[in-house]
């Protein structure tokens, strides 16, 4: 199976093969982890900023999905364990430094499998001409922009926003109250915002 095959599943698919692949079936588990890799990539990218920690990152949470997917009690709670794995990670690797990276890595940075294509598009969308290129210079400055935002706004952002969690997995993730993640949701979509209109 192919990462193309991979990228269609759907957050409601997660369950089912989490299940399937608690019962032993590996064709299920080949398709949740490359679907797990993908996310994790991806997620890694906009928290921990650099190439070497975000593809330890990303393999750390493809060796605990491989452990622990037969044992996971909740499998409806598949994204946001993932997504917890993968931020408990990164402030790991940002405790064992002192202080922020002093640069963020493009999000436009070749995925781990070296294709050039970009790691954080939420739909492929292919137009051509200047339609294209100005979808993706859009795209590069709402990236940027969202380099820019304080991590707690940041992860909050990206998990309700662009990866789709509902406010309720968020807050599991970043284990914080759902009002909690509300305000900083605000805060990331203003501060962005202002951001945006800036440039």
């Amino acid at each position: 199976m192919d990462a193309e095959t991979a990228k269609n599943v759907t957050p409601d698919e997660y369950p089912a093969l989490v299940r399937a692949a608690a019962d032993g079936d590996e064709r299920a588990m080949e398709r949740l982890l490359l679907r797990a890799q993908e996310s994790a990539y991806r997620f890694s990218v906009m928290l921990c900023g650099r190439t070497n920690e975000t593809e330890d990152v990303m393999q750390d949470a493809l060796i605990s999905t491989y452990r622990h997917a037969r044992q996971i009690r909740e499998p409806e709670a598949f994204r946001a364990w993932l997504y917890r794995t993968v931020r408990n990670a990164c402030l790991l690797n940002r405790r064992r430094k002192v202080g922020e990276p002093a640069h963020l890595l493009s999000i436009d940075a070749p995925a781990h499998d070296g294709d050039a294509r970009p790691v954080f598009d939420r739909a492929d969308n292919s137009p051509s001409g200047e339609v294209a290129v100005d979808a993706n210079r859009q795209r590069d400055r709402v990236r940027r922009a969202i380099a820019t935002l304080p991590p707690p706004q940041r992860e909050v952002l990206v998990l309700r926003d662009l990866e789709g969690l509902s406010t309720r997995e968020v807050a599991r993730v970043v284990r914080v109250s759902e009002d909690n993640v509300k305000t900083r949701l605000h805060r990331a979509r203003v501060a962005l915002r202002a951001a945006l209109e800036a440039h």
